[in-house]
């Protein structure tokens, strides 16, 4: 071995280091905020417990897997796959940014915000969702469009090669992803309360064309794979966005109609309830 290639082993051995350390301390930062999240949530509930109103313990779950969904694509080794394969990458997209908020959804943390938090701050944060700049941030309208346009500038422009390049911009992106798709589930989906409510039918007609675009994406990114990952890989990643993205699309409109379905009889229960009186 010569001395030129002991020092390039060398060097390339201390970059690994340097890499791993780097990866091990986001994790650290990542796991912090994760782990609170689960803490906060679960006291929530044995908070509302021991006050004689029991929280379904189906959503306590539904939140675990939800948080548990939004970090797992940008932890160890789903985060350095992520940087190695478009695959592993459109996967992480439909398990952080479409599973993950379903779930967090459908775990109702406003409404379990309300029943624990004492009468002041309750009524701040009923006041604040209740507010104009909130009521339109969360307009179905609103989000189908910033979720849409975050999605298209992610990936068919430079942000996913510089995301590929850079552990903290793929945090950054994830992050703003997940963030996003919260914020448009529960702007079709939500089940915590809303002072406002848009109809089911707007909401269907937003969340149809989100759907398309998002296909739309797909096929486009199947046809022009980003600069950063191989054809096969681009492909197959494409793919995996658009089936497995799908999937998650599906049981969004299940859960959507199910609403819809209980919402009408309920309807249809208090029309017959004034019939009768």
């Amino acid at each position: 071995m010569t001395a030129a290639t002991a020092a390039a082993d060398t060097l390339a051995a201390t970059a690994g280091a340097h890499e791993h350390g780097a990866a091990a301390g986001l994790d650290t930062i990542i796991l912090i905020p994760a782990t609170l999240l689960l803490v906060v949530y679960i006291g929530g509930a044995l908070s509302s417990r021991r006050n004689g109103r029991p929280w379904p313990w189906h959503r306590v779950a539904l939140w675990c897997a939800g948080v548990v969904a939004a970090a797992a694509p940008i932890l160890g080794p789903f985060a350095a796959a992520a940087h190695e394969s478009f695959v592993a990458h459109a996967l992480g997209h439909v398990v952080g940014g479409m599973l993950a908020p379903l779930l967090l959804v459908l775990a109702a943390p406003v409404t379990l915000a309300l029943r624990t938090l004492d009468t002041t701050p309750a009524r701040r944060l009923s006041r604040l969702l209740g507010s104009l700049p909130v009521r339109l941030l969360v307009h179905p309208v609103t989000m189908g469009i910033v979720s849409t346009a975050s999605l298209w500038l992610v990936y068919a422009t430079w942000i996913y090669d510089a995301a590929h390049g850079s552990a903290l911009v793929h945090v950054f992106v994830h992050v703003h992803t997940v963030i996003v798709g919260y914020l448009f589930t529960a702007a079709i989906v939500g089940v915590d309360p809303d002072p406002h409510p848009t109809s089911r039918i707007l909401r269907a007609v937003v969340l149809v064309l989100t759907m398309a675009a998002h296909a739309v994406l797909a096929k486009h990114l199947f046809a022009n794979p980003p600069a950063s990952a191989g054809l096969a890989d681009g492909q197959l990643g494409a793919q995996t966005m658009y089936y497995v993205g799908g999937v998650v699309e599906l049981a969004i409109v299940i859960v959507f109609c199910a609403q819809w379905y209980r919402a009408s009889g309920r309807r249809l229960e208090r029309d017959a309830a004034r019939a009768t009186a």
